[in-house]
């Protein structure tokens, strides 16, 4: 299919779609480059010789995916992931904007206002969207500005638009239109919309000369047989209102084809590009998942363009769940789905960013940081199946290499088929031998919806990172209201996947399979309260001092059979650390009590945690 001819949906969020947009979803993977639905061994090789600036998490945004008071999701889901652009309009929360009423633009804009402050205090960039203020979401039935030639209304809403970003002091970036190329969003002509554009931009431009403007959010790619994009082009360099920040959308889509080809055909028509370009909705809902998120991850850092990820939910569930990286159980609270975590792993890649030599349909990012002593690797896959062959290159230039060796640490998030996870599982933790300053890892990568990761760290870092899920309620030891104090008393909860959750393991020598459990959040240790050894003593969080109250043995229950199930057993007293009262409720309190016989068959499970940490 041309990438010219637009796609006729209900979009911004992805509302319904029309049945021109289900045939384009189903021609995806003829429009995305993957891999056959054969399993292709291929490999993929990282040079850590060859690096680059520090990651800025280009792909790191989303369109909506805040409750429309703003208040939701919690702060964690978005600081832990790097999160850092919002791009939101209001849309879908009646039945229209400015077109059809005062009072529903007030409702739209007063959700639009929420959300922008709670992106403000959690350090992000808003990118706002006058059309969702309009009301032309895709749902909804309005004049469009300038029908018959009457500017009057378009010209008042802007006045308001602007006299209410100016009342509340918001620094924003100006998206002034969303998919004019198909027909959800912008029915009538491009010659129309060219002249709502020029007089938008001159009001805005006037207004907030230093505010960016972005544009023109195509749903189609930038191409030389893209009428559109190039007569749109062509007219913004002829009339002086180019954009700031060139955008457009990659569902389906390559970034790294399309950046090249957005250069070009700025190079054909005098126009030069001098930010990053913003691939402001991209995944397609099928793409949607560990493997597929990492793929773009890869994409969008390789093509060096920053990237809001698409929402597909309508309603009021545009606006919640993280555009789709998050959940809800029964009980109304998030959980992770397995994607969040492949954008955790993103998030704390820091150092230089390495190349990264992809293979076929699989890509990703990998950095080195020397003064962490880690190098991480981020791995998706666009479709492709089978081994994976991790090629590892210029070792000698990070600090993971001690005596010729390395250690590797390979997990996979799973994508659960779209349900809530846990965590990231432990598939092998091994050590290297390092030859010519190279080595390898296999991936067994049986389904493309599953991302991986390889952690490489020294061989003397034996520290082992996990979350502890109790069998009994399937929740997580948990840091209880994500506190740095002392003498907090852990709780189960439901695994959220922060790091109030992630437990580094830390081994004690001299004594075997013995560990300090160290909170990734307050750093503190897992400690038993007054050093007692009475049943009932509060299992706390307390500053790590070594003595034996803050040393569990892992007693491994063989009898679930799956080597990641233990009793965490106090050294100081002999006993368990217990989800108190066999509670399935979550905030239920853990202490430490006498280790059940049963709970080592297998069978007294809230004494019995699993350790996804561990391989």
């Amino acid at each position: 299919m041309p990438t010219n001819v637009p796609r006729s949906t209900t979009r911004t969020g992805r509302r319904t779609l029309s049945s021109a947009a289900v045939l384009l979803a189903a021609l995806a993977t003829t429009l995305v480059p993957v891999t056959p639905a054969a399993a292709a061994d291929t490999g993929v090789t990282v040079d850590f010789a060859t690096a680059g600036g520090a990651p800025t998490y280009h792909a790191s945004g989303t369109i909506y995916g805040m409750t429309p008071n703003g208040s939701l999701p919690q702060d964690h889901f978005f600081k832990d992931i790097k999160w850092h652009f919002m791009r939101a309009g209001g849309a879908q929360l009646n039945s229209g904007g400015y077109a059809t009423s005062l009072a529903d633009y007030r409702t739209r804009w007063n959700s639009t206002l929420a959300q922008y402050q709670r992106t403000a205090a959690l350090g992000g960039t808003f990118v706002l969207l006058p059309h969702d203020l309009w009301g032309a979401d895709g749902t909804t039935s309005q004049g469009w500005p300038g029908d018959n030639g009457d500017w009057t209304q378009f010209d008042d809403f802007v006045t308001q638009l602007i006299g209410d970003v100016k009342a509340n002091n918001m620094t924003v970036q100006w998206d002034l239109w969303n998919e004019p190329d198909g027909s959800g969003f912008w029915k009538p002509s491009q010659a129309q919309y060219l002249q709502m554009w020029s007089r938008f931009y001159a009001k805005v431009r006037a207004a907030f000369p230093n505010q960016l403007i972005v544009g023109p959010s195509i749903a189609g790619q930038p191409n030389s047989s893209n009428s559109w994009w190039t007569t749109y082009l062509n007219y913004v360099k002829a009339n002086d209102v180019a954009p700031d920040i060139y955008s457009w959308h990659d569902e389906p889509g390559d970034p790294v084809t399309d950046v090249g080809r957005a250069n070009s055909t700025l190079a054909a028509a005098g126009l030069t590009n001098t930010r990053a370009y913003q691939i402001n909705e991209y995944a397609t809902s099928s793409m949607q998942s560990p493997g597929g998120g990492a793929w773009f991850i890869g994409r969008l850092e390789r093509a060096g363009a920053d990237g809001l990820r698409g929402n597909w939910a309508s309603g009021t569930n545009l606006h919640d769940y993280e555009a789709a990286l998050l959940t809800k159980n029964s009980a109304g609270q998030y959980l992770p789905l397995g994607e969040w975590f492949m954008y955790r792993y993103y998030g704390s890649q820091t150092g230089n960013i390495v190349n990264l030599v992809p293979g076929t349909g699989t890509d990703g990012l990998a950095t080195k940081d020397n003064t962490a002593r880690n190098a991480k690797i981020l791995l998706g896959s666009s479709g492709n199946t089978g081994t994976v062959t991790v090629n590892l290159t210029g070792l000698g230039s990070t600090s993971v290499v001690e005596s010729g060796k390395v250690r590797a640490v390979v997990q996979r998030v799973p994508y659960n088929n779209g349900a809530a996870v846990a965590g990231p599982e432990t598939i092998s933790d091994t050590t290297l031998t390092v030859g010519n300053n190279a080595a390898s890892v296999s991936i067994p990568w049986s389904s493309a919806k599953d991302g991986w990761t390889v952690t490489l760290l020294p061989p003397s870092e034996t520290t082992v990172s996990t979350v502890a899920v109790s069998q009994n309620s399937g929740q997580c030891l948990d840091d209880t209201g994500l506190s740095k104090a002392n003498n907090t008393q852990y709780q189960q909860w439901n695994c959220e996947g922060g790091y109030q959750q992630m437990l580094d393991l830390k081994p004690v020598s001299g004594r075997t399979n013995t560990y300090t459990v160290v909170d990734e959040l307050s750093g503190k240790c897992l400690d038993v309260s007054g050093a007692s050894t009475a049943d009932g003593a509060a299992v706390i969080q307390y500053t790590c001092n070594g003595a034996t109250n803050q040393q569990f043995t892992l007693n491994p229950v063989t009898a679930l059979g799956n080597g990641k199930d233990y009793q965490l057993v106090a050294v100081h007293s002999g006993k368990c650390v217990d989800v108190s009262n066999v509670s399935t409720t979550a905030g239920a309190l853990v202490h430490q009590w006498t280790c059940d016989a049963a709970s080592a068959l297998g069978t007294k499970k809230n004494q019995i945690w699993r350790l996804l940490g561990k391989s």
